[in-house]
């Protein structure tokens, strides 16, 4: 295995260490734990990445290294369920030269920051900012409609002189429903939820959604020409693509009714498309050149991710160093059955708990699991190449980082969530490993707050779980037949092991951690 760098250069590492002995003798594994998992969520906050992508310089600003000119001619809108704090930072940095703005935000999401006490979230009482609430549920409805097509107004109404500031967050489709006239919202809904039930893929589904919306696809940018739009964008979709996030609603993407025939012909569903659909879809494509003359208005728009799952890692990296750990991030994008996914951390803490050179059928099912998961054969080999260092050369303990989205196949009626459900998973994998603070821990948590429909985000776990639980009465098998593991986490040792950490307001999808304690190493 070729010798790599880490992703973050190592320190002389006794000497850190030797500097926060004391304290961290005295913090547990799983306290240093939840705190790394605090820092990813901090990196995300809305107001925080807001506030650092945006540098004001008098009557100008200066975003992902270009400089526009304000001279009040600023307009913004948004939609998302981090859009409201994003909105809020942006008035403060930028509302002198703000002239309207509209965004749309989730059902109740002002009186739920007021609550619990995040009004440095919320806009100020004199703002030039409409806020209209929708989508309740995560559906769209018609009060999101309503607040896309007043978006589309702003939009419609700005000319070369004007700067459009677009904020868009996790959750930003369902609060941006504009279907094509004279495609009803419920019978655009009605397309979308087939296609999926059919088993259609999410590229598949945003190619429809693009064809029948006018702000999709590149439709709120082509709106706005010719005026200059910047987007910030916080994504919660692995590997950031720009076309996917809200659906691209700033990112041209072209739609040919071609493409679009042959997947509804694909999954079946020629025969049972409303009328309205079908005329639609007959229409002359590309329908933005029936309109501004301008077919494509790139040149005019600006597309930056201010922050994601990488932005997190990377900062409880920095944190886990604090905390005495040698941090390594896996990779972003951890995809695939939950299953998958518990295996994949299970050999990777095998592999760095050894005390002496791990097995090579370690290493090959690892590299097989990859591709599974969604990590690259690259990723792994650097991983495992850090480990392998800090258990030879003794660089203490090891943190490993990942994050990503995996997936839960459901075969009951359980409460619980993918993290709760991988932290279980993983904690049966560390059976045989040992306890803390000479074993392994894991956490798995939602940067949301909300791991499916319950308060947790998540759970922490070690190879003592399988003991605990039995000693305690519960039947583990049960539990993961039933899809029940915030059940099973509340019950076990009163609740000790979730991860609760209320209202976060953002979402980048979820973070992985695997805690290694120091190897002793066999030299033979």
């Amino acid at each position: 295995m070729a010798r790599v760098l880490s992703l973050f250069r190592p320190q002389p590492f006794m000497v850190h260490v030797g500097r926060r002995k004391n304290m961290l003798c005295k913090m547990s594994m799983d306290s240093r734990a939840r705190k790394v998992f605090a820092a990813a969520v901090d990196a995300v906050q809305p107001d925080t990445v807001v506030r650092q992508s945006i540098e004001r310089k008098e009557d100008s600003v200066v975003i992902s290294g270009q400089q526009f000119t304000l001279k009040h001619n600023l307009h913004l809108v948004g939609f998302g369920k981090a859009v409201l704090g994003m909105a809020a930072e942006a008035e403060r940095i930028l509302g002198d030269h703000l002239v309207k703005g509209v965004i749309s935000v989730p059902h109740g999401i002002q009186q739920t920051l007021q609550q619990h006490g995040k009004n440095h979230l919320l806009l100020k009482e004199n703002s030039c900012i409409r806020v209209m609430e929708g989508a309740k549920h995560n559906l769209p409805d018609i009060d999101a409609q309503d607040a896309a097509e007043r978006i589309k107004q702003l939009a419609s109404e700005l000319t070369e002189n004007d700067l459009l500031l677009v904020l868009i967050s996790g959750g930003g489709s369902a609060l941006l429903p504009a279907p094509i006239p004279p495609i009803s919202l419920q019978e655009k809904q009605d397309v979308t939820r087939k296609l999926a039930g059919a088993g259609a893929t999410i590229q598949e589904l945003n190619t429809v959604r693009r064809a029948l919306s006018v702000l999709k696809g590149g439709g709120l940018a082509h709106c706005a020409h010719p005026a200059q739009v910047v987007s910030l964008i916080l994504s919660d979709v692995i590997g950031d693509p720009l076309d996917m996030i809200a659906s691209g609603p700033t990112v041209w993407s072209e739609v040919w009714p071609e493409e679009v025939w042959s997947i509804l012909e694909q999954y079946k569903l020629l025969s049972c498309l409303p009328a309205s659909v079908k005329e639609v879809l007959g229409r002359p494509m590309p329908r933005w050149r029936e309109n501004k003359g301008e077919s494509n208005t790139s040149g005019r728009v600006l597309n930056t991710v201010i922050g994601s799952n990488s932005t997190a890692l990377n900062q409880a990296g920095r944190r886990a160093r604090e905390l005495g750990f040698r941090p390594v991030v896996l990779a972003p994008g951890v995809c695939g059955d939950v299953r998958a996914v518990s295996r994949l951390y299970g050999l990777l803490a095998r592999f760095a708990c050894s005390s002496e050179e791990p097995p090579p059928e370690i290493v090959a099912e690892l590299l097989n699991l990859g591709p599974e998961v969604g990590v690259e054969s690259w990723d792994l080999c650097r991983t495992m190449q850090v480990l392998g260092e800090g258990r030879t050369e003794g660089w203490g303990s090891s943190c490993l980082l990942a994050g990503g989205e995996p997936t839960v196949e459901l075969t009951g009626k359980g409460r619980g969530g993918r993290n709760q459900e991988l932290a279980l998973r993983v904690g049966l994998e560390l059976r045989d490993l040992g306890l803390p603070p000479n074993g392994p821990v894991f956490l798995s948590g939602g940067t949301d707050g909300q791991d499916g429909p319950t308060e947790a985000a998540g759970a922490i776990t070690d190879g003592g779980l399988y003991e605990e639980a039995r000693a305690q009465g519960l039947d583990i098998d049960g539990v993961l037949t039933n899809n029940d593991s915030y059940t099973f986490f509340t019950r076990l040792s009163a609740g000790q092991r979730l991860l609760v950490p209320g209202l976060t307001c953002t979402n980048v999808m979820d973070v992985h951690m695997l805690l290694i304690p120091p190897i002793p190493f066999k030299i033979t």
